[in-house]
């Protein structure tokens, strides 16, 4: 379901109603001056109602369109970054002001940098949003070999932090988290210590105008690795802020400890 379209047309009806009452009318409908008829006490509903909606619709059009919008994380596929039920914020006009319908870009502003974590629709089906992290710039070499990132033919920094495990259908998952280095940003990825650690390595050169994106829980991340790079012209945003959290272990139990996270 596109959002932004139903938004849209919700928007252009309103506003076609009440400009009409504007220009055959002349002024507000006067409920004390109309005929009684059923037809036209359903179109005086039908126009209060429009006059009440169009302000609040147009409000919420232009801040979710070209300011920020929210989304909630489905799938585990950035953790330890963001939590399944997490509800975050992303700027909208950060790597430029697009149109709401089609993406079309109309004012430059900034691209995506390595190690930011970016929305966007997902090339196979635009119709969904991803959220990833961005690894390669359009013209970057990208390797991947034993769970160990190079860009541009150099390593990036990956260092152990902490080591966990969670029993699961009768067996011991155990993962690991590091700290991996990209440019100036650091943030956590993790490893699952039961996936094959020594695959061969992948290689990469990302084309113009396009970006190489992996999730930060590693062996458990649909992204670049398997389908390919995200186009410049499905970018959405860039997530940048966790504004409400449901513990994905209890539908109606808030976790309160993610709201107010700022997203690295």
């Amino acid at each position: 379901m596109d959002f932004s379209l139903i938004l849209f047309q919700a928007l252009m009806v309103t506003g076609a109603i009440v400009l009409g009452n504007r220009l055959i009318v002349g002024r507000p409908v006067d409920h004390g001056h109309v005929a009684s008829s059923l037809f036209v006490r359903i179109a005086m509903v039908v126009v209060d109602y429009s006059r009440a909606f169009f302000p609040v619709i147009l409000v919420v059009f232009v801040l979710r369109s070209f300011v920020v919008e929210p989304f909630r994380i489905p799938s585990g596929s950035m953790l330890p970054s963001l939590f399944v039920g997490d509800f975050i914020l992303v700027n909208k006009f950060k790597y430029g002001i697009r149109l709401p319908i089609g993406n079309i870009k109309l004012v430059e502003v900034d691209h995506p940098a390595r190690g930011d974590v970016m929305v966007f629709r997902y090339p196979h089906d635009p119709t969904q949003n991803y959220i990833k992290r961005v690894i390669g710039l359009p013209g970057d070499t990208i390797g991947y070999e034993q769970k160990r990132l190079r860009v541009n033919g150099e390593l990036v920094g990956f260092n152990e932090v902490e080591q966990h495990e969670r029993a699961s259908k009768g067996r011991t998952l155990r993962f690991a988290e590091y700290a991996e280095t990209i440019d100036r940003d650091t943030h956590r990825v993790v490893i699952d210590r039961g996936r094959n650690q020594r695959e061969r390595e992948q290689k990469w050169t990302v084309p113009a105008g396009q970006y190489l994106v992996m999730g930060d829980n590693r062996d458990h991340s649909n992204d670049s690795r398997y389908w390919g790079f995200v186009p410049e012209s499905h970018i959405v945003g860039h997530a940048f802020f966790v504004w409400f959290s449901w513990d994905s272990g209890s539908r109606f139990k808030v976790n309160w400890g993610r709201i107010g996270h700022v997203i690295q």
